[in-house]
């Protein structure tokens, strides 16, 4: 069996009148995630550590914010792209960890949500995604609440 390993990073600034999505879902705040897309950091920090793996760029080689047709797009839409270039290539996902950088809100109660939708769209079982929140102890742009970070680890499998 050949494994390959790859690790995805995110940031997006906060701001208002947007919603935020982590993960596939809308979780009540009075601020949201800036981006071209619907900024959802976790799902993307995931597909670029799925790309990392396989050595084939970052998530804005495939969806560049300077091309309209990403305007707004569900990030879950732009994972499911990125899933199957990796299957078309005959890998498959072992696991993923990841970890969510947030002073506010509060993201453990929606953590079960997140990790149910990610298991569904990557066909994967719920105890093959790890989801972890932390805060930044209010250092850095997160610890000041400008915005949400994420960290994603995946195993590949072939």
């Amino acid at each position: 069996m050949s494994i390959r390993i790859g690790n995805g990073y995110d940031i997006h600034r906060l701001g208002p009148d947007r919603p935020l999505i982590l993960g596939g879902v809308t979780i009540p705040h009075n601020l949201g995630l800036i981006g071209h897309s619907d900024a959802d950091v976790l799902t993307h920090a995931i597909m670029d550590a799925m790309l990392g793996a396989l050595s084939l760029g970052d998530i804005g080689h495939y969806f560049p914010p300077s091309d309209d047709q990403w305007k707004g797009a569900d990030s879950l839409e732009l994972l499911d792209q990125v899933h199957q270039m990796i299957k078309a290539q005959g890998w498959s996902i072992g696991n993923l960890d990841t970890v969510l950088v947030a002073e506010r809100p509060k993201l453990k109660p929606h953590i079960e949500t997140m990790r149910n939708r990610l298991s569904e769209r990557l066909s994967v079982a719920m105890d093959q995604i790890g989801i972890k929140a932390t805060t930044n102890e209010k250092l850095g742009p997160t610890g000041r609440e400008e915005g949400i970070s994420a960290y994603a680890v995946v195993l590949l499998t072939q």
